[in-house]
């Protein structure tokens, strides 16, 4: 797997896996129905953030992570991120990959420490794997999130000093 800058041209891979993870609802706090246009805008950041996609050999787009400062001026020395992997791709290390690169770019780049705003608590898979990078739930805002078919679930504030 090799994890690479994307590019605007990436993002007709992107997009179909971006847009069913979005819809469905169960994972991230954007709105279900960001368009096409949109959330291309949303994904894409200026710099100094980043977006990153993980490749397979062939090129196929599996994943793909977007890097920023977590908060302004005073706050500017925390990292946040987002990951989406493929869920055609799901269990093969796209995830851990991605998070364990946006930790070593937030080092690399100088910051103190990476904080997650948002982790839905019943999305066990990333609170599982981001633990298992060390990061610690430090908070959860109860009944933060309408899960689908959960119905109101907390949101995590998952936080690792760098």
């Amino acid at each position: 797997m090799l994890i690479r800058e994307a590019t605007r041209a990436d993002w007709p891979a992107i997009w179909p896996f971006f847009h069913s993870v979005v819809a469905a609802g169960e994972t991230l706090t954007y709105p279900l129905d960001l368009g096409h246009e949109d959330a291309q805008g949303w994904w894409f950041v200026q710099a100094p953030s980043r977006v990153v996609v993980a490749v397979d050999e062939s090129g196929t787009v599996m994943g793909t992570a977007k890097m920023n400062r977590n908060h302004m001026g005073n706050g500017s020395h925390i990292a946040g991120a987002t990951y989406l992997v493929d869920p055609a791709h799901s269990g093969r290390g796209v995830g851990r990959a991605l998070c364990e690169h946006s930790v070593a770019w937030a080092r690399a780049e100088g910051f103190r420490a990476m904080q997650f705003n948002a982790v839905v608590e019943t999305n066990i898979h990333a609170v599982r794997l981001y633990r298992s990078i060390g990061f610690d739930v430090i908070g959860t805002l109860p009944e933060g999130f309408h899960h689908p078919t959960e119905g109101y679930v907390g949101l995590h504030i998952m936080h690792k000093a760098l």
